[in-house]
């Protein structure tokens, strides 16, 4: 049963560095790949199939952390785990900055993309745990649009170490490691009740809402992989500009921070349709951006409402999985970011390959047609707007809690 722990100012503090933990592993050590795809290619001699598998191997990666996280975080409770994560960041954003060719790179990259898989179940435990309830729903979505501000502080880190791509990784590193350290003094370091947060228990799949769940998200995963994986490089070779490509990026990364509304946004209009709205924004700016990607203004328009769309939809995504098992939310938080990443880790590569068969912009616009239809997987009417309810093992034990 979730138990009250802490003032707001604690659950606060938690949230910041939750924030902050997001924003290196997911911001720095994930996808700042896409930022770079063009000089990775250029230096490493990748043709896109190529970069786009290695982009592949990161979300593998991500999926292989999710589950080590999901069972860790429950026998061993958040902060060894989110620890780890930031670990894993440091450690492997430092490889990619030594990389001396391709095979290099793609460890590098597959480590450093662990460390999101390992990073989001613990924090969404530690702020369920440390937040007063009707606060709760409003701190897990700030946590996760920490990915914005990684994104957004990835992109002047480029223009600044132009043509030293290795020094940017570097300090990539340097702001993992601080992360790191902040994240192991911050993070409660409690194990998790006995009970609710138990290794077995019921599974992510086992209702008809928890199965809309998985496949949304997998769904939505494939739509986004065009524009982290080759958005920038679609902006340059269109024209548009090296330069555009990363006022994009910076633009992306700085609109992200308004998914930190999605909270606030589902107890207003529900979660249903948020998610389908979010959805339709997304492939609208996927499709704009293939087919207009050398004008700079509807590049950096179109990164701005991707950036903001995608760090919403992944804040629903962490308030349905809470739904689904409010007793046992690292569960369906980590299924949901699993199926997430394994949506990430087929479009990758398949949109690759699509760009290598016909072209790029055509790859961007298959993706698109993806997120259309990722906009009629919705939540069930049944799923309630409570949030007061959430996490709480008395409310659910009554009756009161999330149905599904």
């Amino acid at each position: 049963m979730r138990v009250e722990t802490g003032t707001v100012r604690t659950a606060v503090g938690v949230a910041a560095a939750g924030a902050a933990l997001i924003a290196v592993c997911y911001g720095l050590a994930r996808f700042a790949y896409g930022l770079f795809v063009p000089t990775f290619r250029a230096e490493f001699g990748l043709d896109a199939a190529t970069a786009g598998a290695i982009a592949s191997g990161s979300y593998a990666a991500y999926c292989v952390g999710i589950v080590a996280a999901t069972v860790a975080t429950s026998r061993w409770g958040a902060r060894p785990v989110a620890v780890a994560a930031g670990v894993c960041a440091t450690v492997g954003t430092a490889v990619i900055a030594l990389a001396p060719g391709s095979a290099v790179l793609a460890v590098g990259v597959v480590v450093a993309g662990s460390s999101t898989g390992l990073a989001s179940p613990p924090l969404a435990q530690a702020v369920a745990r440390s937040a007063p309830a009707g606060l709760e729903p409003r701190l897990q979505t700030v946590v996760n649009a920490g990915t914005g501000v990684g994104v957004l502080v990835s992109g002047p880190v480029a223009l600044l170490l132009a043509g030293h791509w290795r020094w940017a990784w570097a300090a990539f590193s340097a702001a993992a490691l601080a992360v790191s350290l902040w994240t192991c003094v911050t993070v409660p370091s409690r194990a998790p009740d006995v009970g609710p947060d138990r290794p077995g228990g019921p599974r992510p799949w086992s209702t008809r809402d928890g199965r809309r769940l998985l496949v949304a998200a997998g769904v939505m995963g494939l739509g986004s992989a065009a524009v982290w994986t080759f958005g920038r490089d679609l902006v340059g070779s269109a024209g548009a500009g090296d330069l555009t490509g990363v006022i994009m990026w910076i633009a992306l990364g700085a609109a992200g921070l308004l998914g930190a509304l999605a909270g606030d946004l589902t107890t207003r209009l529900g979660l249903a349709r948020c998610w389908s709205g979010a959805m339709l924004l997304l492939a609208g700016a996927t499709a704009l951006l293939g087919v207009a990607a050398g004008v700079p203004a509807v590049a950096v328009a179109t990164g701005a409402v991707f950036g903001a769309v995608y760090i919403a939809l992944t804040g629903l995504l962490l308030l349905w999985g809470t739904r689904i098992h409010p007793d046992r939310p690292v569960v369906g938080v980590g299924a949901a970011f699993l199926a997430l990443a394994l949506g990430q880790d087929v479009g990758a590569p398949v949109l690759g390959a699509v760009a290598d068969a016909i072209t790029l912009p055509g790859a961007f616009v298959v993706a698109a047609g993806v997120g259309v239809l990722g906009a009629l997987l919705r939540p069930g009417r049944t799923m309630t707007t409570d949030h007061s309810a959430v996490y709480s093992g008395a409310a659910a034990a009554d009756g009161r809690g999330w149905t599904a």
